[in-house]
């Protein structure tokens, strides 16, 4: 812990230049009601959390601003102090008392200035300080706290106050004045190091971006990382992956994985930035090759129906070897088996990077033609699977099994012509999937909601169509349907057993029927 510096000194070291905010940490966001209460707590006594100060000898390349201020460049050599933790409160403090800067004109009206309320109450609870626009300001009730710091101009504004008033103002000056911040002054030159603070600091409920941290340690003013994600995003987003190419926190372990061999974005921080920006073209193709495989292998036309967005990650890396080499039968057949048991063991549920390590080196191992066991992950296609399991789209179990339908090249169930799979998964929300024994007729007799709508009782059905089978009995629609449905009821993997309208034979049967092609494709 290092000695706890005044206001008035924090505010001189960030003018100084020897405390400075980072490139990698994230905006000032707390409104100016929040900041007011923050200097309620100060004038009280309240604590109010130490600043974290990451020292080092070697400047970033990406600096922020502090809040609507740019600082000025600093006046020594480094080291600097770099804040981790407390830019919030400082940012907040800073604004409210330090008078060297003027707001960047396009920010000017993002902050507020702080008084002090002279007809507040004064108890523990009620905040004491407010922020004010400049029409709200009533000069006989409201102190500014900006001139605290400035004998001159703190004098020139208690000049028409009261002697109550001024002697008031006086007392809450000075503690202001002697009030103190705690500091932790956390100094090395370990990036790694760094980076494992960072992520601890965040379990606890503080949002900082490794993200962030990396873009400051690989920016050139001809590289930004930030932008080359932002651009295949923009290139995804023509097929359904723009959400890859948003998600920051994927990149970097599709990064990770293809760079390290590892999935935590921590992984990359020892990396020197010029092998990043070298090696970014490589791990580019490597994420559009992943990106192809799901869609031209499961039909995955959208991103939100990929099981797992993180299957993406083994995938990657997989594909960094040998590239634009084509796929061998072995190397295709493990990764569509390890792919459909991940989705339908849930794999990747829960805390999921052993399992997702353990998959990255097998698919190495697979793509260097080395004996890898990357398929051999326990799934039996049990039946109950499709039993127990509800249907909604959002849910890992419900887009795996309408991945599974997809495999089967469906069919219209009412007309029997071919389903264009492509155009139906492209749009995640599509109303598409509906039961095959309509719901109404399954409560009126009091079916439980869960056995319902169990996946075994769904198939890919038009909404169209949906609206002529409406409520019917499957006796009563199967007269809409070709006089020989075999072939339609083949593509979904629907038993006669369903036009018997005995639903609890209905579905225990199509249940082992989807069970028998899952295990054709798992084994």
């Amino acid at each position: 812990m290092s000695e706890p510096i005044t206001i008035r000194r924090a505010i001189e070291r960030l003018l100084d230049g020897t405390i400075r905010i980072p490139g990698f940490q994230r905006r000032y966001v707390w409104e100016p009601e929040r900041a007011a209460l923050l200097m309620d707590s100060i004038y009280k006594g309240y604590p109010v959390g130490s600043l974290l100060l990451w020292r080092t000898g070697h400047r970033l390349t990406r600096e922020n601003r502090l809040g609507v201020f740019e600082l000025p460049p600093p006046d020594r050599d480094y080291p600097v102090d770099y804040v981790l933790d407390g830019q919030q409160r400082l940012t907040s403090i800073f604004s409210t008392f330090q008078r060297a800067l003027e707001p960047q004109e396009a920010d000017a009206d993002a902050w507020l200035p702080i008084y002090y309320d002279f007809a507040a109450q004064q108890d523990a609870q009620d905040s004491t300080f407010v922020a004010l626009k400049p029409d709200q300001v009533d000069e006989e009730q409201h102190f500014p706290l900006g001139v605290f710091l400035d004998a001159v101009a703190f004098s020139r504004a208690t000049r028409e106050l009261s002697e109550a008033r001024n002697a008031e103002i006086v007392q809450v000056q000075q503690r202001f004045l002697e009030a103190l911040i705690p500091v932790e002054t956390f100094e090395t030159e370990d990036r790694a190091s760094v980076a494992i603070v960072f992520e601890r600091v965040n379990r606890m409920g503080i949002e900082l971006d490794v993200f962030q941290l990396l873009t400051a340690w690989t920016w050139s003013d001809e590289f930004d990382l930030q932008q080359k994600f932002q651009e295949l995003a923009g290139e995804f987003a023509d097929f359904g992956f723009q959400d890859v190419g948003e998600d920051s926190d994927l990149m970097l372990r599709c990064t990770a994985a293809v760079l390290r061999q590892d999935p935590s974005p921590t992984a990359l921080v020892d990396i020197n930035g010029s092998e990043v920006r070298a090696s970014f073209d490589l791990v580019a193709d490597a994420i559009r090759r992943a990106i192809d495989f799901v869609r031209t292998n499961f039909h995955v036309r959208h991103v939100k129906l990929l099981p797992y967005s993180s299957l993406l990650i083994p995938l990657s890396a997989f594909f960094s070897v040998r590239p634009g080499e084509p796929l061998n039968e072995l190397e295709h057949t493990s990764l569509r088996q390890w792919f459909w048991r991940s989705c339908f063991t849930h794999r990747y549920s829960g805390n999921p990077q052993r399992n997702i390590r353990r998959d990255i080196r097998e698919a190495l191992k697979l793509r260097r033609e080395e004996a890898s066991s990357l398929s051999e992950i326990p799934s039996g296609a049990d039946p109950s699977f499709f039993l127990q399991h509800t249907f909604n789209i959002r849910t890992v179990a419900s887009k795996s099994f309408v991945l599974l339908l997809a495999q089967m090249h469906p069919r219209s169930f009412l007309s029997g012509e071919i389903v264009n799979v492509e155009e139906v998964l492209s749009e995640p929300n599509r109303s598409e999937y509906h039961h095959c024994y309509p719901r109404a007729r399954l409560a009126a007799i009091d079916v439980p909601p869960d056995r319902i709508n169990a996946l075994a009782n769904f198939a890919i059905i038009s909404r169209g169509e949906n609206r002529l089978i409406s409520d019917r009995l499957p006796s009563n629609y199967r007269d809409l349907m070709p006089s020989d449905a075999t072939v339609i009821l083949d593509s979904a993997a629907v038993p006669e057993s369903l036009f018997a309208d005995d639903y609890d034979r209905f579905l225990e049967e199509r249940a082992g029927l989807l069970a028998n092609r899952l295990s054709v494709l798992i084994d």
